[in-house]
């Protein structure tokens, strides 16, 4: 039973278990409800930067969610396809979340645990889950080069029902100006919400993701909402060079 350890405790979030559940619940508590999402788009930088953005669509999973469906770009190795972590668990200050290993099996996703040992974006994502949905499993997939189809069939295999949620972690526009990267931010939203498949990336970071979910989405009719859209520039950083973060719902149309 392998036990993946956080890689970014202390930099992206805090190491404190009390620090970090006082930080989750501060930032779902300023989060506006809203009814309950299927899939949604999350950023993923340091919580300073991206947390509020992210908050806003993590306060849009049900409680009674069972297992979560979370694909990343991978940052820091690049392979063909998809990887899954190699692991039963994955931990965070908060304890520990349990691996749908099973899913990950039937979706046919190989692990690779270098690909997930250093990577942030699945794993800033897990104290949120472990608030909002506490019970549920999780299915870590991280992207790389893959088509739109390949991942969106991935996707497809593992939608369930009302007991499984869909998330994109993904940022924006990168370093740019505060008004061009908020203009760049606002085309790409449109082509998420437009199910557009063909996101790059230098529109958003987890454009493999995003293009999959394009995939699924116009199979599915899924009507998508923009929750919060900020950068850097409004939450804690310079506006001389900023990161985009979108939060955005979808749901099955009725």
């Amino acid at each position: 039973m392998l036990v993946r350890p956080p890689a970014v405790a202390g930099s992206f979030y805090p190491a404190s278990s009390e620090e970090l559940a006082g930080v989750v619940d501060r930032l779902l508590s300023d989060a506006k409800s809203g009814p309950p999402a299927k899939v949604v788009v999350v950023p993923h930088a340091g919580f300073v930067y991206s947390g509020p953005i992210a908050a806003s669509a993590w306060k849009r999973v049900a409680a009674s969610v069972e297992r979560v469906v979370l694909i990343g770009p991978a940052h820091r190795v690049a392979f063909r396809g998809l990887r899954s972590p190699g692991a039963a668990r994955l931990a965070t200050p908060l304890g520990e979340v349990t691996v749908d290993t099973d899913a990950l099996a039937r979706a046919d996703v190989p692990a690779d645990p270098g690909a997930h040992a250093r990577e942030h974006s699945l794993e800033v994502e897990l104290p949120f889950i472990q608030r909002v949905a506490p019970r549920a499993r999780v299915v870590p997939i991280a992207a790389s080069h893959a088509s739109a189809e390949e991942v969106g069939r991935v996707i497809d295999e593992l939608w369930g029902g009302p007991e499984t949620l869909i998330a994109i972690s993904s940022d924006l526009s990168h370093y740019h100006p505060y008004g061009e990267g908020r203009a760049r931010d606002e085309r790409t939203v449109s082509k998420i919400l437009a199910h557009d498949a063909a996101i790059a990336g230098e529109e958003a970071c987890g454009c493999v993701g995003l293009n999959g979910l394009a995939w699924v989405a116009t199979k599915r009719r899924l009507d998508g909402e923009l929750l919060d859209l900020r950068s850097s520039g409004d939450t804690a950083g310079s506006r001389d060079s900023v990161v985009g973060y979108a939060a955005i719902a979808f749901a099955e149309a009725a």
